[in-house]
């Protein structure tokens, strides 16, 4: 039967479509606007080839639709989508046709979309549907690129295989990696792309992507005309972001991105502006290729004008501060150079959201809708007045307060953490405040935490605020192996940040673990051949629920044998076991501030030597009880990224102490050294027969021993029959350490400061100084060989079986600076310039350059803050929240290792889940 009336969506066939993206862009913009007019105008073609009554503009009722075509879609889904019912009434040609092309063209899955007229029996009608799909991708190839740039390029324009292809995704995709080489100083990048049918599918193709990236093109000059109250090097310094090639510069590319650039002009006319000259402008510019062809040059020409002064300065519309108040603020005086930039600043800080202006004065104390304009009222000369107009509005008030995009951390975990509360008057400093705390808590990305402004009510006064999140993972794995201490050492360790204790019975909660409760659950098994250490620790951060009260307890155990560094033997005969136990409190203060935290802990060490005679210890057989409380004092108020802060600081200060033994033990400790117990051993027949003696016993065993000089403690055997077995201090100091008494205080001050850039493209300083002191309450009774400091190195102790702390300074081995029992003293300075890579979720890495210096001390009177080890060099961080974080360090030691005369030179420092 041939078709009575067609009703067309024109359009190639699919093979045509396919090579119909191909073609040039001005025969693309011909054949959309041909589709459009044909879609959305309803052009029908009428084929009446038999003679057949049929009234056009007559209501029919359909009485079915056949979908025709090659489609993998089922029918009736098509015939759905096109908004077509059986029984319904249709006018044809006419509206429902109409809106049914239009809708199946919205899909974007069909190139063709045919209505045919199949029959017509008395009011019914029945119409076939022809359409044809676009093509699919069955695969994507890349040239002109390395290969281990193509993954990239495929999740980024999201090239999965299945993915529809049409002119949209390969423009877009043809854009994308353009754009994308320019910013990379491509400037000349080309990008071609080809669709091939493929073969073995008759309705896929395969996609070619041919990049010519052309050369890497860098700015050769900047060049300025018309400045004479700044030097070409003065405004080049303005340009933040395009900058002439400079091989001695470090952290800017010399490389053109138009955005930029256009900001970096902008730089220019405000560097005129923060020195008086208001009037300055760029008359002109130019991008043009050098004579060579090969870098680009860039001609600005400026008029500076003349300098202004600051004349008078009056507020309008203030009720609810007084002028004066606004005069400290705004800090500027008359007569004063001008300076547009900071008086933008005073106004409204667009840099620091928390920064001390007029309007986040006004804000910070309810008035949301409050609105500060600066106005020049009158310029006299080189002198220009202005009005500071207030509109202060009424006071608002939060409303309702939401949290979006937390799919594992359950509700009251952020909302409890939340500054904003519902009834609460308005305060961007509260707002602010809590975008930190929700970033402090390390499940969220803190680069995606957006507080959207919803259904904001200046006649009610209220405002709701919509925080939206974004999870990433917050458990780690940490799986390692190396050699270090003179053998192989393995790690494994599985920390779980996100953790539910409340929810380990419950079977369903398993995703794979119990996670959503904001606590931390943490085990570590580390082992080589002569040791194993075995921890797990526990913190739950609001103790109760109700109060941030942070609960916190650990439970390890260490076992060492005697090892041989020289033979690589294991005496398994000799070992030194380690048991701990702590458990600890910590409550956020409001005095102060609230950034203060104050802590307490008590812990318990059980020291077990059974035959274990190194140089570190003074007895080999015995037991050593450490049992101390420790007392903190700290205040972070570091920026919202606890990996890569921009701004903020954090102070602290502890003081660990145990109870003073010896005013109550009954022990002379002054006397404890005559109290030596010496055996002999007596030579017979081969044979030893020990023989016990003490110091109150030489006169009878005057003729076998002697000291070797009087008062020197040091005794010999006298005549061939007799030697010494042991005379050493085990006994004496198993007495001294049976309960370690000593007290340690330490500083830590870390600061970070924003020296140029955004967010997240900042260049930040980190300036951190640190102090440690072990010190005793008798002296007679001496320092305990634990609990002491160990500096030099990558700070990884890898195992610490004596209660050391690792003090990390790079660019000298492994603890060298400090003698083999650790020092009682140290300090250490550094400096540190940080430059993120990127902020991502998925991996957060940035480049670091520092200077630092340090050393330790035996004991107090050799302290000297002056005669410290240096060192400098540059280093990378990856972290990543599956793995922690992961580190390289290259660092220069400008000083000799104790011992050595030489400068110790290069080191290399693989950093593996320390602080950031």
């Amino acid at each position: 039967m041939q078709p009575l009336l067609v009703i067309k969506k024109e359009n190639a066939d699919s093979e045509r479509q396919v090579n119909k993206l191909n073609k040039n862009s001005e025969q693309k913009a011909i054949v959309k606007v041909v589709l459009c007019i044909i879609l959305f105008g309803s052009i029908f073609q009428l084929q009446a080839q038999d003679k057949m009554p049929f009234d056009q503009g007559k209501k029919y009722v359909l009485a079915n639709v056949l979908v025709n075509g090659k489609i993998s879609y089922n029918q009736q889904t098509v015939v759905t989508f096109a908004g077509l019912e059986k029984g319904q009434q249709i006018t044809v040609p006419g509206e429902e046709t109409s809106n049914a092309i239009k809708k199946l063209g919205k899909l974007g899955l069909f190139s063709d979309i045919d209505f045919y007229v199949n029959k017509v029996e008395g009011d019914s009608i029945w119409l076939d549907l022809d359409i044809v799909e676009l093509p699919k991708l069955s695969e994507v190839k890349f040239q002109g690129v390395k290969k281990g740039k193509t993954e990239g390029l495929i999740k980024d324009n999201e090239l999965t295989k299945g993915k529809i292809v049409n002119e949209n995704l390969i423009t877009t995709t043809k854009n994308y990696i353009e754009n994308k080489y320019k910013k990379d100083g491509y400037f000349n990048t080309k990008v071609f792309i080809k669709t091939i049918p493929d073969t073995t599918d008759g309705n896929q193709v395969k996609m070619l992507v041919n990049i010519d990236k052309g050369d890497k093109l860098k700015i050769s000059k900047i060049n300025f005309e018309g400045n004479d109250k700044f030097t070409d090097a003065k405004l080049r310094g303005a340009m933040k972001n395009t900058k002439q090639i400079n091989r001695i510069r470090i952290f800017k590319a010399s490389k053109f991105i138009k955005d930029k650039y256009q900001e970096d002009l902008t730089s220019i006319v405000e560097k005129y502006k923060e020195k008086g000259y208001r009037d300055a402008r760029i008359i002109s510019d130019s991008v043009f290729l050098n004579q060579k062809k090969s870098k680009l040059a860039i001609n600005i020409k400026v008029e500076e004008g003349k300098k202004y002064r600051f004349g008078d300065i009056k507020f309008l519309g203030n009720s609810v501060y007084s002028d004066q108040l606004l005069s400290r603020i705004v800090g500027i005086k008359k007569g004063d150079t001008y300076n547009g930039v900071l008086l933008e600043k005073r106004i409204a800080d667009k840099s620091k959201p928390d920064g001390e202006d007029i309007t986040n004065l006004y804000q910070n104390n309810g008035y949301l809708f409050s609105n500060v304009n600066a106005v020049e009222v009158k310029t006299a000369n080189d002198t220009i007045d202005f009005e500071i107009r207030i509109v202060e509005g009424p006071i608002a008030y939060f409303n309702n307060i939401t949290v979006v995009g937390n799919d594992k951390t359950n509700d009251r975990v952020i909302y409890r953490e939340l500054r904003t509360q519902p009834g609460q008057k308005y305060s961007k400093e509260d707002l602010v405040r809590t975008i930190r705390e929700i970033g402090q808590l390390g499940f969220f990305d803190p680069e995606a935490i957006d507080p959207k402004f919803k259904n904001v009510d200046p006649a009610a006064g209220t405002v709701d605020i919509e925080y939206n999140v974004v999870e990433k993972g917050s458990s780690q794995i940490e799986l390692q192996g190396g050699y270090g201490g003179g053998g192989f050492i393995g790690t494994l360790g599985l920390s779980f940040n996100n953790f539910s204790v409340r929810n380990i019975f419950k079977k369903e909660a398993y995703k794979p673990l119990p996670m959503g409760d904001g606590q931390k659950l943490s085990l570590r098994l580390q082992a080589s051949s002569f040791f194993q250490t075995y921890s797990l620790s526990f913190s739950e951060p609001w103790l109760g629920g109700k109060k941030p009260i942070q609960f916190s307890s650990s439970l390890s155990h260490s076992k060492q044998f005697l090892y041989s560094g020289n033979s690589s033997n294991v005496d398994r005969s000799k070992s030194f076991n380690i048991t701990s136990l702590s458990i600890g409190i910590a409550k956020r203060l409001t005095i102060p501030d609230d950034f203060f935290v104050f802590s307490s802990s008590a812990s318990f060490q059980y020291y077990d030597l059974n035959n274990y005679n190194t140089g570190l210890f003074t007895f080999g057989d015995g037991a050593s009880r450490n049992l101390a409380y420790t007392l903190g004092l700290s205040r972070n108020n570091k920026g919202v990224n606890p990996i890569f802060p921009t701004s903020g600081s954090e102070f602290s200060v502890s003081a660990k102490f145990t109870l003073p033994y010896s005013l109550f033990n009954g022990i002379d400790y002054a006397n404890l050294e005559n109290q030596k117990e010496f055996k002999l051993r007596y030579k017979e027949n081969a044979g030893y027969t020990t023989v016990p003696t003490s110091s109150g016993e030489i006169a009878q065993v005057g003729d076998y021993l002697q000291e070797t000089a009087p008062g020197s403690g040091v005794y010999q055997t006298v005549g061939q029959n007799f030697d010494i077995a042991t005379a050493d201090r085990a006994k004496v100091d198993q007495q001294k350490f049976n309960w370690l008494e000593y007290y340690k205080l330490k500083f830590k001050a870390d600061w970070y400061t924003r020296i140029a850039g955004t967010q997240s493209k900042a260049l930040v300083l980190r300036a951190l100084g640190e102090f440690g002191y072990l010190g005793a309450y008798n002296s007679a009774r001496g320092l305990v060989p634990f609990e002491r400091f160990f500096v030099g190195g990558d700070g990884l102790a890898n195992f610490s079986l004596d209660g050391r702390e690792v003090v990390q300074l790079r660019g000298y081995p492994n603890q060298s600076l400090s003698n083999q029992d650790g020092a009682t003293v140290y300090n250490k300075f550094s400096l540190e310039l940080r430059y993120p890579l990127t902020l991502k979720a998925a991996a957060s890495i940035y480049i670091l350059s520092f200077v630092e210096a340090g050393s330790s001390y035996d004991t107090f009177k050799e302290y000297n803050p002056f005669v410290l080890q240096r060192s400098a060099g540059f280093g990378l961080r990856v972290f990543m929240p599956a793995f922690g974080l992961l580190g390289i360090d290259f660092a220069h030691g400008f000083d000799a290792v104790p011992g050595f005369t030489n400068p110790n030179g290069w080191e290399t420092h693989f950093i593996i889940g320390q602080q950031f």
